[in-house]
């Protein structure tokens, strides 16, 4: 169609081109005829040139006029602005004031103003007494005399332009002052006006230059823009250009197709009536932008994209248009487009099934964005109903077995469930609500897709019977509000039936056929599979939750150490591995642990177990604190090693780990951690304090060691222990956490349940992206009372006084019906410390809930429990020790070790029964030997 409505315009510049290869001989001796056209003032080009060129002089001669004017402005300024410098630099020196107040002020300032004229390139340089007497000038006769005129003492520097010996000169003036700020005269620096006009000029010939080179360049692009054109008119004249609309006019009117034109900047250059009729465009349409014409979407797409098209179809309120479109001139189809329309609304039904196919693919793809957006069985239920109403149904019901919802796998294909989505245009229907079991008879279209594993479909449900049978009355009901067909799909994924989905339809007449059915499948095997990982993934959480609860304390012990109290909050992604404990350790002291494993899920609660019986182990050994994390860290190292030779990504360096162990006896505490924030204590009067426990690097790293700190906690002081993700979130760094958690804690005479509540309730007031764990500890002291002990000398005859001592604290402890027993663990361990220890030996008892025996003394070395045969003489002490003890071990110390044992107060720790007798220790060895 282009090529038939513009074929004039070709024509005619073919005609234009044979005159002038007529006409070649002539142009030898002329400029070429380009040039020679834009040079004719008659021509548009040439005229346009002209006035181009014309303005281009005005406004360059307009600029340099003003930077002529403004580099004079400048040349001034920077002369005011230098003169002041000089003079405050002048006034402001040392040598100048101490001239001044000196006895030749002349004789030192003269020479001095001299170099600085020679020196700056400035005119004069005067200084002036406080009176007005020069001190200096460029003429000498002047020096010494007075200004005329009245004098003010000078005050802050300043700059005016006068008349000096030199002529009209710009000036600056700085006041000489004291110290103090007495002043004591003045500089004066002049530049003359003739030297400022000097330092202007100088910028005239680059002025000039570029106004030159602008002019030049302007004058070139005009040219460029006028040759343009004239190409663009094709050497038509205004006869042939008339002639040209008229036949573009007569052709545009009598095609029987409709033509648009519209231009690069999205606006309708030209329509034909045939184009107005079928576009129903308004009369003022010309000039407009197209998204203002109230076309239909997909016209207004066509027509402002830069694609080409070949017989589209697009549709309009009441017709099918064949577009055609093609670009108006050359490149990417900036210079507009030429576009025509056909009537073929007999593509009608053939437009409504495309259309049908594109909804449907709309919404699969949406339900492929909306369905399983979460791990959760219910609410992935609820959007499989909610993504299908209205567009595809005007009811839907979700159904899944019982065991789907607890994340099992359905052992049957049973027909009772569990509804579990539901979605319906109406609000007054007669259904069976979320949660509700439903018991479906085996003539139901859900019981046969179920048992099938195939879609069932009910076209007419006022003709069928089967679906009724599930509840006759609600059947009616439902059939009275217009409900004509329904299909009942199987949601089935790996090869398993987790429940069914039912489409019901009522607003549209035409009922449910075989695409349909078809589609439904397809959306319903979607969902299947997101039901499906959300089962799998209840399943696992649930697992997680359990082991978990079962590796973390329930209860904390009951201990006279301290008063304790914990939260944990899982994280909303999942299950995580944060995890605290209190462990009871020999001499009354307590262990406080808290720790982080990276992740959440199965792997970081197993691996939470792990490190947590991993520390639980080395506190029996009764370890300090760096060497018990100093052992964890090899454990996670050589775990992680193992985990990466099975092709396990799954690592577990990076753990972080706060020990903590506090001693009754002392009120001393000792800790050290791996990468974890620090403990708080919150002394008796509410001053918190962040100990500075030095930060040792996450478990696993092995690459520096760890450090132990030691301090002393009040009686009554809260230890507080916590995560990470107490204190840190994705809107919270770690140091407002601190300092909120500070203000928390920072409230005297709370219990440890009632601080953690408050600093759940300042820190997390709705549940975090990660767990948390707080551990909160109110410390005792043993009263002094409750401890004795002694220091033993060296030699085997010390062991009856220490029995003695004993039995003399046992008395006044009221305890003397544990004294055999204590003698005799005391005497055991005493001895074993006299013979294969070193000094100095000390023992200690300790009354707590248990009566707690220690000997100390200098050796490294631990005594071992053996068997001894029936004709050793020894080797039996700490056989009787393990025997009558409730539990005994060692720990060590910076200078040696200690050897302690347990007694229950409320009965003998061995066996049941009586204070442990002679008879007893004889049953140690066989009645042969003795």
């Amino acid at each position: 169609m282009s090529s038939r409505l513009f074929g004039g315009r070709a024509a005619r510049a073919e005609s234009a081109r044979q005159r002038d290869r007529r006409g070649e001989g002539s142009r030898q001796a002329r400029p070429p005829g380009r040039l020679r056209s834009l040079l004719r003032v008659r021509s548009v080009a040439g005229q346009v040139f002209v006035l181009q060129v014309l303005v281009v002089i005005l406004i360059i001669t307009a600029a340099l006029v003003a930077l002529v004017f403004q580099a004079r402005r400048d040349s001034l300024h920077e002369a005011q602005t230098r003169s002041l410098a000089i003079a405050t630099t002048f006034a402001n020196s040392p040598q100048t004031l101490a001239a001044m107040t000196g006895p030749h002020p002349s004789k030192v300032l003269q020479p001095l103003s001299e170099r600085v004229e020679r020196a700056t390139d400035v005119d004069l340089v005067v200084v002036y007494s406080k009176d007005g007497v020069r001190y200096t000038h460029p003429d000498p006769s002047l020096i010494g005399k007075a200004v005329t005129g009245p004098i003010k003492p000078l005050t802050s520097p300043r700059t005016q332009t006068i008349e000096t010996v030199k002529g009209r000169s710009v000036v600056g003036y700085a006041p000489v002052t004291e110290p103090d700020g007495t002043p004591v005269g003045s500089v004066g620096v002049g530049i003359t006006i003739q030297k400022v006009a000097g330092m202007a000029a100088q910028q005239f010939p680059v002025l000039l230059g570029a106004a030159g080179v602008a002019l030049a360049i302007c004058a070139g692009g005009t040219a460029l823009v006028s040759r343009r054109l004239l190409r663009q008119t094709h050497g038509l004249g205004p006869v042939e250009m008339t002639r040209m609309y008229d036949h573009h006019d007569a052709v545009l009117h009598a095609v029987r197709e409709g033509v648009l034109i519209v231009g690069g900047d999205g606006r309708l250059v030209l329509a034909n009536d045939e184009a107005r009729r079928l576009l129903d465009l308004p009369p003022d349409a010309e000039g407009r932008q197209v998204t203002d014409l109230a076309l239909s979407p997909g016209v207004v797409e066509l027509l402002l994209s830069e694609r080409t098209a070949t017989d589209e179809v697009l549709p309009t309120a009441d017709r099918l248009l064949a577009v055609n479109k093609r670009s108006a001139g050359p490149g990417n189809g900036s210079a507009g487009s030429v576009v025509t329309l056909r009537d073929t609304t007999e593509l009608r039904a053939l437009s409504g099934r495309a259309e049908a196919s594109r909804e449907r693919l709309s919404l699969l793809y949406d339900a492929g964005a909306r369905i399983g957006s979460s791990l959760n069985v219910e609410r992935t239920a609820h959007e499989l109903a909610g993504v299908a109403v209205p567009r595809f149904a005007d009811l839907v019901t979700v159904d899944l077995a019982e065991e789907v919802l607890h994340g099992e796998e359905p052992t049957r294909r049973h027909t009772v469930m569990r509804r579990a989505g539901l979605s319906t245009i109406h609000d007054d229907l007669p259904l069976m609500a979320v949660g509700e079991t439903v018991r479906f008879p085996d003539a139901t279209p859900q019981a046969r897709c179920v048992k099938s594993g195939r879609a069932v479909l009910e076209a007419d449900l006022s003709t069928a019977e089967g679906w009724r049978t599930l509840a006759p009355d609600r059947a009616e009901e439902l059939l009275g509000h217009g409900f004509h067909s329904l299909i009942a799909v199987p949601l089935r994924a790996r090869g398993t039936v987790l429940g069914s989905v039912d489409f019901w339809r009522s607003e549209r007449a035409e009922p449910y056929d075989e695409s349909d059915v078809l589609f439904a499948e397809e959306l319903s095997a979607w969902a299947a599979v997101a039901l499906d990982n959300a089962r799998r993934y209840t399943r696992e959480h649930a697992m997680a939750v359990t082991l978990q609860r079962s590796l973390l304390p329930r209860d904390l012990p009951d201990l006279s150490a301290l008063e304790a109290a914990h939260r944990y909050l899982p994280a909303q992604a999942g299950v995580g591995g944060d995890w605290f404990d209190v462990i009871e350790l020999s001499g009354a002291r307590v262990a406080l642990v808290v720790g982080d494993v990276v992740g959440h899920g199965l792997h970081a609660a197993a691996t939470m177990g792990r490190l947590r019986t991993a520390v639980h182990n080395f506190a029996t050994l009764d370890l300090p604190p760096d060497e018990l994390l100093a052992r964890v860290d090899d454990l996670v190292a050589r775990l992680d090693r193992e985990r990466a030779d099975q092709g396990d990504d799954e690592g577990i360096i990076g753990a972080t780990c706060l020990y903590v162990v506090y001693d009754p006896a002392s009120g001393t505490c000792s800790a050290a951690r791996a990468g974890h924030p620090p403990p708080a204590l919150v002394r008796p009067d509410g001053t918190v304090t962040f100990l500075e426990v030095p930060a040792g690097p996450l478990l696993g790293l092995g690459d520096l060691p760890f450090e132990s700190t030691e301090f002393e906690v009040p009686e009554g002081s809260q230890l507080v222990l916590y995560t990470d993700g107490l204190i840190e979130s994705r809107d919270r760094d770690i140091d407002t956490g601190l300092e909120i958690l500070r203000g928390a804690l920072s409230h005297p005479g709370r219990t440890p349940e009632q601080t953690c509540d408050a600093v759940l309730e300042a820190l997390l007031p709705n549940l975090g992206n990660d767990d948390v764990a707080l551990l909160v500890a109110r410390t005792r002291v043993l009263d002094p009372e409750r401890v004795a002990d002694w220091d033993v000398p060296p030699e085997a005859a010390a062991v009856s006084g220490v029995r003695a001592d004993v039995t003399r604290q046992l008395a006044a402890w009221d305890l003397t019906d544990a004294g055999f027993t204590t003698e005799l663990i005391l005497s055991e361990l005493v001895t074993n410390a006299i013979r294969h220890g070193t000094v100095p030996i000390h023992v200690r008892l300790l009354r707590d809930r248990r009566l707690i025996c220690e000997v100390s003394d200098g050796s490294s070395t631990s005594p071992h429990l053996r068997q001894a045969a029936a004709t050793d003489e020894g080797g039996r002490g700490l056989f009787l020790v393990a025997r009558y003890a409730e539990r005994w071990g060692t720990r060590y110390t910076p200078t040696g070790k200690v050897i302690w044992a347990e007694q229950q107060l409320d009965g003998r720790a061995g066996e049941p029964g009586a204070a442990l007798t002679g008879d007893d220790i004889l049953d140690q060895w066989s009645d042969a030997t003795l």
